[in-house]
């Protein structure tokens, strides 16, 4: 049996999915990752692991049973805008130094644990406020942050602040993400596409080597 593919994150990967049994992978871009498979007889099984309002140390608290446990042959991880919300609606920051050391070792337990393949996908935001665009302050170094972790662990990196920013451009913010942060259906196909892309250079590059 082939081991699966593993999303987990926070609520841009929950997408709902602990409020409805019959939809556990939620209603978005996981969901619509999974449909694509479906339509292309990829019989590989897609798991949603996110939880709503999680940060990076939320997901060391529960990685081994969330993440390691499920053995996936690809595990695709995105969080870090609540390591950033909260520090303008609680006053409760997440410095870029604990940030960094939270994820390298997610990273590095998952790279122990022998997992083949990692998928790191940056956190945005489309700012619909002016406030909104304060956050940069605190999101550019942890983006800066995620791409660098990848290249050390050879991980594919999906640079979705820039595509999202770019759609924003071309759609207007609120088409993306009415909030800033949640993406609207528009913003998961347009995250489902950057995730598929990716996946399917990184498959293509490794059956040129292998």
């Amino acid at each position: 049996m082939t081991s699966p593919i593993v999303f987990i994150g926070d609520s841009i990967t929950d997408a709902g999915r602990r409020n409805d049994p019959a939809r556990p992978l939620g209603g978005g871009y996981v969901q619509l990752v999974a449909e694509h498979f479906e339509s292309v007889a990829d019989e590989r099984a897609v798991i949603n692991r996110g939880i709503s309002g999680d940060r990076a140390v939320d997901l060391e608290a529960r990685w081994v049973e969330d993440a390691l446990r499920l053995k996936p042959s690809l595990l695709t991880i995105y969080v870090g805008i609540n390591d950033v919300w909260r520090r303008y609606d609680s006053a409760d920051a997440t410095t870029v130094e604990n940030f960094e050391a939270s994820y390298r070792r997610l990273l590095e337990s998952t790279v122990a644990s022998g997992v083949e393949r990692i998928i790191l996908l940056e956190p945005f935001v489309t700012p619909v406020n002016d406030d909104q665009l304060a956050w940069h302050e605190d999101l550019d170094p942890k983006r800066s942050v995620i791409a660098r972790l990848a290249l050390e662990f050879a991980a594919g990196f999906i640079p979705l602040h820039t595509i999202l920013t770019e759609a924003a451009a071309t759609h207007g913010a609120p088409a993306i993400a009415d909030d800033g942060v949640h993406p609207t259906a528009f913003g998961h196909q347009l995250i489902a596409e950057a995730w598929m892309a990716e996946e399917s250079r990184a498959a293509t590059k490794s059956s040129r080597t292998g």
